[in-house]
């Protein structure tokens, strides 16, 4: 079954108690922990094993399930610190952005060596790690994702499939899922107003404000029986707690509803 979740990045000017709390309430199964260095830390990967007991604290009093962290760096010394803490903490999923520079092909081939290195070192620990087409990264689009995947053998490798990015690649993310769902482990999910370079403002990546057809989108993901992780990234300028609370609801509300009407 599909598990609905949000990227603390949403929270990043409050604790991560207080993300917690605001993303249980506006009724997520569980939460994707932010470890983007220089943008939002509430997972300290220098740091994790004095977090420890503070972050099983709050996964009990919520009830949230840990569903995966963004490290977003293709680090090596960093990653090694997030497969040791996620395999502590019981997070499944590790998530990056591939690196590299889009249509150039030595780029790409460079990308995928190392992120083929990189899964070989998540093995041991048994998690997973995820990359994503990223606007303007070598993986940037669906053709540059096959190639990866048909590079990528390991058991630790998969895709994490992102409708934004892929939108402003300039293709219809709901046609493009269903050619790469057989290694999609998660889901990055926010709407897009406009093609982009950027999202646009946190208000217009509330799913439903932009213009990509999420619903059609959440259909071919049920269709094809996926049943990982789909967790809200929201970025841009710091939110008041209420203000990142209601792009929290409101995108809740809009993937709660496709879900419903697609399991009929």
């Amino acid at each position: 079954m599909v598990k609905l979740g949000v990227n603390t990045v949403l929270f990043k000017a409050h604790t991560l108690a207080e993300a917690a709390a605001a993303i249980k309430k506006s009724g997520y199964d569980g939460m994707e922990f932010s470890a983007i260095e220089g943008m939002c830390e509430h997972l300290k990967l220098d740091s994790w094993k004095e977090q420890k007991t503070e972050i099983k604290s709050i996964l009990d009093d919520t009830g949230l399930l840990p569903l995966s962290t963004e490290v977003a760096s293709m680090d090596k010394e960093r990653l090694l610190k997030a497969f040791e803490a996620c395999a502590e903490l019981g997070i499944p999923i590790v998530n990056i952005g591939p690196g590299g520079t889009a249509n150039d092909e030595a780029s790409l081939q460079e990308s995928i060596e190392k992120i083929r290195v990189l899964c070989e070192l998540a093995e041991p620990f048994g998690v997973s790690l995820c990359v994503k087409a990223h606007v303007g990264n070598a993986v940037h689009d669906t053709p540059s994702t096959l190639k990866l995947m048909e590079a990528i053998k390991s058991p630790a490798f998969g895709v994490d499939m992102d409708p934004s990015h892929v939108y402003r690649a300039g293709e219809l993310p709901e046609k493009a899922l269903p050619s790469v769902i057989s290694r999609v482990k998660h889901i990055h999910i926010r709407d897009c107003k406009g093609p982009g370079p950027g999202p646009g403002e946190p208000e217009t990546q509330a799913c439903g404000r932009g213009d990509i057809n999420l619903y059609d989108y959440f259909k071919a993901m049920v269709s094809a029986n996926y049943s990982g992780p789909v967790c809200l990234e929201v970025i841009g300028r710091d939110l008041d707690l209420a203000s990142a609370s209601i792009i929290a609801a409101e995108s809740y509300g809009y993937m709660n509803a496709c879900l419903k009407m697609l399991s009929k």
